[in-house]
């Protein structure tokens, strides 16, 4: 049986969280995030952190969150049915900045830990998270730096874990209903157990540290790029396909609502604002075809 440290995982995570809120604030040098700490009926709580309106972040959201269950939500047996009717825990950090600036872009972030128990039987458990990113005019040197921050996360776990996560990440972040990416990647994974818990947590610590370290400097060298309404209107509407994504597909989103997490603190995650243009399509060879054609397609930016 391997023994797994909860407090420690924890621990991490507050501290993580107060790292990329400081970092973030930083960064943006207007505003601050807002606390509110929360308690969960079925079990558990967290703490909610909530940016708005700053010289740079026009909403961002970088949450804690540790809850208890007698009855694993649908969402979470779906691939495991043989965990049905266990008790669970589940403890993670997950966050999404929306900048003001369009050539900034959105980013997403999410680590976490799962357990499930039964009486009479060892816990299953197991890690998973990540990050992604999601241009509004696309921008090769920003891409790059984020997917090589990823693979040097990677890395001390061997060669072939950056490919695999990366492709985990183009696979899940996809609109099937659209036929398109929601961005251009970056790492996802779930179910991590087979390492055992010191070296899956430390993998988790490693993928949680290094998203700060991909987003901040792309952040520093866009957000002060001048733009118009042209590209405020397109970063709206690409909005939309975040929107969609969260609420038709994101395991995190379906999770929380199934659980009866705190609904605000779950939808922390849509932008402020956002619109949809029926039957729209970017004129051929405008900066925002682009993102469609060199941006928003299976691509290896190593």
């Amino acid at each position: 049986m391997t023994t797994i440290d909860i407090d420690a995982v924890k621990d991490y995570l507050l501290s993580l969280q107060d790292e990329i809120c400081a970092q973030l604030e930083q960064e943006d040098g207007q505003a601050v995030f807002i606390e509110e700490s929360w308690q969960r009926d079925g079990g558990g709580g967290g703490r909610t952190r909530v940016i708005t309106d700053g010289a740079v972040i026009e909403k961002g959201g970088v949450n804690f969150s540790h809850v208890f269950g007698e009855q694993m939500p649908p969402s979470a047996t779906a691939g495991r049915p043989e965990l049905a009717g266990r008790s669970y825990q589940a403890m993670g950090v997950s966050l999404v900045i929306h900048p003001h600036n369009p050539y900034v872009p959105t980013s997403h972030a999410n680590v976490r830990l799962f357990v499930a128990e039964k009486e009479g039987h060892d816990p299953v458990w197991w890690f998973g998270g990540g990050y992604d990113l999601t241009p509004y005019y696309g921008n090769e040197q920003d891409c790059q730096h984020w997917h090589q921050t990823a693979q040097q996360a990677c890395l001390p776990f061997g060669e072939e874990i950056y490919p695999k996560y990366k492709q985990w990440c183009d696979d899940y972040f996809y609109l099937k209903h659209r036929d398109e990416p929601r961005g251009v990647g970056g790492l996802f994974y779930d179910d991590l157990n087979e390492w055992g818990f010191d070296r899956s947590f430390a993998f988790m610590q490693a993928v949680g540290n290094s998203y700060i370290e991909a987003y901040r400097p792309i952040v520093a060298r866009r957000k002060a790029q001048p733009y118009s309404d042209r590209e405020r209107q397109f970063q709206l509407y690409r909005r939309g396909r975040y929107v969609e994504f969260n609420l038709v597909y994101d395991r995190g989103t379906v999770f929380g609502l199934q659980s009866g997490g705190r609904t605000e603190s779950i939808l922390m995650s849509l932008p402020p604002l956002v619109r949809w243009d029926y039957d729209w399509s970017p004129e051929p060879g405008s900066p925002e075809a682009v993102l469609y054609n060199h941006y928003l397609i299976a691509k290896d930016w190593l």
